[in-house]
C-alpha cells in the first residue's frame, strides 16, 4: 500500500469555539480543513461536494452529542452514503456504551474530550490508513470487475491481448463500436464485455441480429410501431431501441440491413431520435450503440449495398475479430476451459485430451470459429466414456482432417515417446518450446526478430522462454525446423 499525504477532513461540532480549535490543530498537521455545526451542515457538506471518483472528505471528527440528529445517526448516514470515510467520534461524556455504539456502526476511533495532541495523531494516523486501505479495495473490485467482465474472452494471443486492452479502453466512453469478423469469432461477446465495463452496467443490454429479422418487420422491431400501423399490429410495442434507453444496443450482422433502414439508422445515431412504425409521434433516446458485422464494410461500401456516410459515423472505434484459425494457439487454452465448464454441467471428472484428440484439434482449421470449437468440446464431453476425451470422442469431420499433413514435431517423429495422461495445454508446451528454441536459434538468439517472426512482442517472447525454461544459447532439438 502506498503512503498517502494528509487529505481532507470535516470537524463536526456544535460548539463553534471547538471547531474552530480542532481547525486549526489540523491545518499545523497539514490537513485541508472545514467545518460543520450540525449534522444536516455535514450531509450537505458532503453532497454539494460529492462526485463518482472520489470522497469530499476522508475523515470525519464528529462530536457524539449533535442537535437534532446525533453523531451517530451522522456516522451511519455517512458510511452508507460514502463507503471509505474514516469517521472519529468526539465526546465530552465518555461512556463504555457509547464508544462501544460508536464503533459499532463503524466508527474507527472513540476519544473523550479535551483531546490531547498526540492521541489526536495517533487517531488521523489510522483513520488515514483506514481510508487508503478502502480506497485500494476500491480500486482492486474495479479491476476484478474488468476481468470478470473480460472472463468469458479467452486468449493469449497478442491480437487478442490488443482487443482486450482496446475494450477497456473504450468501455467508458459512449463512443460507437463496430466490430468486424467472421461469424462465431466472439463479437456478441466483446460487445457484452464493453457493456460490463461501461457506466451503462446496471442499466438494459439489448441485442439484435438484423439479418435473423425479415427486412418488412426489422423497422418495427427496432424502433417499434403504433396499434394498426400495419396488418397483425394489434397493440402498441415498444421497439429495442426504446428498451435500451440509458443502456446498450448490440446491432449484430448490420451489414445485411437495407439502404431505407441503414438511412433511418443513420438519423438515430446522429440525432438519437425516432419514430416508431405508423406514429408522428418523436421518441428521444440515449443509447450506446455497438454494431457489428460479418462482411467487410468497405467492400458493401465500394460496390453501393452500404451508405458511406454511416459507414464513416459508426466507424469511430473498430475492433477486428481474428479467427481461430489465425490464432491456433488459443485452441488448447479454449478447449480446456470449454471442457471444463461442460464437465461441470454434465457432473463428470473430464481430466484433458489424449495426444491424438490434442493433435486433431490442433490440425483442425475451425469454419464455425470459436462457436464451433465449443459444440466440437461439448459433444466430446456428452459422449466420452472416459476421463480423458479420445479422438473417438471428436466428430467425423475433426478426425479427417488428421490425413493432412503438417511439419514434423518430435511428437510424429517419436512415435515411441509413451505418454502421460495430461491436459492438452500441457500436452502442447514440448512442441512449443521446440518451436520457440528452434526460432531462436535460426534467428542467432535475436529476441526481437524472433518476436516479430513469430507474431508475438518480445515480452511475451520472454515470458515464454522463462515458462518453458529455455536458455540462451541452448541447442534446437534434433530433428527440428532449425535444425
Amino acid at each position: 500500500m502506498t503512503e498517502t499525504t494528509p487529505g481532507r477532513v470535516l470537524v463536526v461540532d456544535d460548539d463553534p469555539i471547538v471547531a474552530e480549535s480542532l481547525s486549526e490543530f489540523l491545518a499545523r498537521e497539514g490537513y485541508r480543513t472545514s467545518t460543520a455545526l450540525s449534522a444536516p451542515e455535514a450531509l450537505d457538506r458532503f453532497r454539494d461536494a460529492s462526485d463518482d471518483e472520489s470522497l469530499p472528505f476522508e475523515i470525519v471528527l464528529c462530536d457524539l452529542s449533535l442537535p437534532g440528529m446525533s453523531g451517530i445517526d451522522l456516522a451511519r448516514t455517512l458510511l452508507r452514503e460514502h463507503v471509505g470515510v474514516s469517521i472519529i467520534m468526539l465526546t465530552g461524556y465518555g461512556t463504555i456504551e457509547s464508544a462501544v455504539e460508536s464503533l459499532r456502526v463503524g466508527a474507527i476511533d472513540f476519544l473523550t474530550k479535551p483531546v490531547l495532541d498526540n492521541e489526536l495523531r495517533l487517531a488521523l494516523e489510522r483513520a488515514r490508513r483506514h481510508a487508503a486501505i478502502m480506497a485500494e479495495n476500491r480500486t482492486l473490485r474495479r479491476q476484478l470487475s474488468g476481468r470478470t467482465a473480460l472472463a468469458s474472452i479467452l486468449g493469449s494471443d497478442h491480437r487478442m491481448q490488443k482487443i482486450f486492452d482496446l475494450v477497456g479502453a473504450v468501455a467508458p466512453t459512449k463512443t460507437t463500436v463496430l466490430m468486424s469478423g467472421e461469424s462465431g469469432t466472439g463479437k456478441s461477446m466483446v460487445a457484452h464485455a464493453i457493456h460490463r465495463l461501461s457506466p451503462r452496467k446496471d442499466k438494459p443490454f439489448v441485442e439484435l441480429s438484423c439479418g435473423s429479422i425479415p427486412e418488412t418487420l426489422l423497422e418495427s422491431e427496432l424502433f417499434g410501431h403504433v396499434k394498426g400501423a400495419f396488418t397483425g399490429a394489434h397493440a402498441d410495442k415498444p421497439g429495442r431501441f426504446l428498451a435500451a434507453h440509458e443502456g446498450t444496443i448490440f446491432l449484430d450482422e448490420i451489414n445485411s440491413a437495407s439502404p431505407a433502414m441503414q438511412l433511418k439508422l443513420l438519423r438515430v445515431l446522429q440525432e438519437r431520435k425516432f419514430e416508431p412504425v405508423g406514429s408522428s409521434q418523436t421518441i428521444e433516446v440515449d443509447a450506446r450503440v455497438i454494431l457489428a458485422t460479418n462482411q467487410p464494410l468497405e467492400s458493401l461500401v465500394a460496390d453501393g449495398r452500404f451508405r458511406q456516410d454511416l459507414y464513416y459515423r459508426i466507424n469511430v472505434v473498430k475492433i477486428e475479430l481474428p479467427t481461430l484459425r489465425d490464432r491456433i494457439g488459443d485452441v488448447p487454452l479454449l478447449a480446456s476451459h470449454f471442457l471444463q465448464r461442460f464437465g461441470q454441467d454434465l457432473g463428470k471428472q473430464l481430466t484433458g485430451f489424449s495426444p491424438e484428440a490434442a493433435e486433431m484439434l490442433r490440425r483442425y482449421s475451425y469454419p464455425g470459429n470459436v462457436r464451433e470449437l465449443q459444440n466440437i468440446i461439448e459433444r466430446a464431453a456428452v459422449l466420452t466414456r472416459s476421463p480423458t476425451i479420445g479422438a473417438e470422442d471428436l466428430p467425423p469431420h475433426v478426425t479427417g482432417a488428421a490425413s493432412v499433413p503438417l511439419a514434423p514435431t518430435p511428437e510424429t517423429q517419436s512415435a515411441a515417446r509413451p505418454w502421460v495422461p495430461m491436459s492438452l495445454e500441457d500436452a502442447l508446451k514440448e512442441p512449443e518450446r521446440d518451436i520457440l528454441l528452434s526460432a531462436l536459434q535460426a534467428n542467432g538468439w535475436n529476441r526481437q526478430k524472433t518476436a516479430d517472426q513469430l507474431g508475438i512482442n518480445r515480452t511475451t517472447l520472454y515470458k515464454k522462454m522463462k515458462t518453458l525454461g529455455i536458455e540462451a544459447g541452448e541447442e534446437a532439438p534434433p530433428g527440428s525446423r532449425a535444425a
